[in-house]
């Protein structure tokens, strides 16, 4: 019980911190003293208090999605291991369930954007449409080629690497490490795919998708884009923490491990420019060359000794 309300608390919470350490780093690499951690929470409360402006234009699609795409994104967290390394649901191929869940949410979001019926909004639907079909076969492949390493179908897997494949591990879970964090770069529309702080017509993804939403409806999204990107970090903290330790030196390694993540994207976020679209894609593939790369390593390692 304790396990699972401290990782319901976690799922909650650090998204807000996360994106609170993501502003202090840009803020330092600027040379500014930046907000505080806590702004993202205190801006989130200010959008809750605040009235949304819906266009008359648009269906029940619009009006609902902010909400059914919060709840998507944290029923897809429980199939995660969060801080106790335990997820609150943990059934076989978990995986393939969490994948479609959130495919749900994204889908909700692009008929939300083509609701409003601005060609704008359109172009970021179909950018951000596009991006999701090449990202959903490098994920199923690294996901996939692990579990079937470890015997293991469920998430867990990812802390059995080590043991299924001695010294390849090591390598495997590199190449993991990096497969996800472009996942969750292309996911959460962070630089250099997309700039969440942009205006640009011509560079807009994410961003240009919401821009009728106020109020309420844009504190949900950001919290569910928090939410996401805590999910994807929590992926990456499993692949790094063995599965041995105790449950308290568990919870300190997975949040020492958000924060780490949190400064290398808010690193990233300041030291380059995002990518020009025609080179979008050329990144986007280095995730599906790292998961062939998995695919391969772990067939060596288990029909050729």
């Amino acid at each position: 019980m304790i396990s699972i309300c401290l990782n319901i608390l976690i799922l909650l919470l650090a998204p807000f911190l996360m994106i609170g350490v993501i502003k202090k780093t840009k803020a330092f690499w600027a040379g500014r003293k930046g907000v505080s951690i806590f702004q993202p929470f205190w801006d989130f409360i200010r959008l809750m208090k605040k009235g949304a402006v819906i266009s008359e234009t648009t269906s029940w699609v619009f009006r609902y999605t902010p909400v059914i795409g919060l709840a998507v994104v944290i029923f897809a967290a429980l199939f995660v291991p969060l801080a106790t390394g335990k997820a609150i649901i943990n059934i076989p191929f978990a995986f393939v369930l969490f994948s479609y869940v959130l495919g749900l949410g994204k889908f909700l979001s692009l008929l939300s954007a083509l609701d409003t019926g601005s060609s704008f909004e359109g172009m970021g639907a179909s950018r951000e449409a596009c991006f999701s079909t090449i990202v959903e076969p490098a994920f199923f492949i690294t996901l996939a080629s692990i579990a079937a390493l470890s015997q293991n179908y469920s998430f867990e897997s990812l802390k059995m690497i080590l043991q299924n494949a001695g010294g390849y591990g090591y390598i495997i879970i590199a190449l993991a490490v990096v497969t996800l964090f472009i996942m969750l770069l292309i996911e959460c529309c962070r630089v250099p795919v997309d700039d969440p702080t942009t205006h640009l017509e011509l560079t807009m993804i994410h961003e240009v998708m919401i821009l009728d939403n106020s109020g309420i409806d844009l504190g949900l999204i950001t919290w569910s884009a928090g939410i996401k990107m805590l999910i994807f970090g929590a992926l990456i903290a499993n692949l790094l923490i063995p599965a041995a330790w105790a449950w308290w030196a568990a919870v300190l390694a997975f949040l020492a491990i958000l924060f780490i993540l949190s400064i290398i994207i808010g690193t990233v976020e300041s030291s380059m420019a995002r990518f020009r679209m025609t080179h979008v894609y050329e990144f986007i593939f280095i995730m599906s060359i790292t998961a062939l790369l998995i695919l391969a390593l772990v067939t060596y390692r288990v029909y050729g000794g």
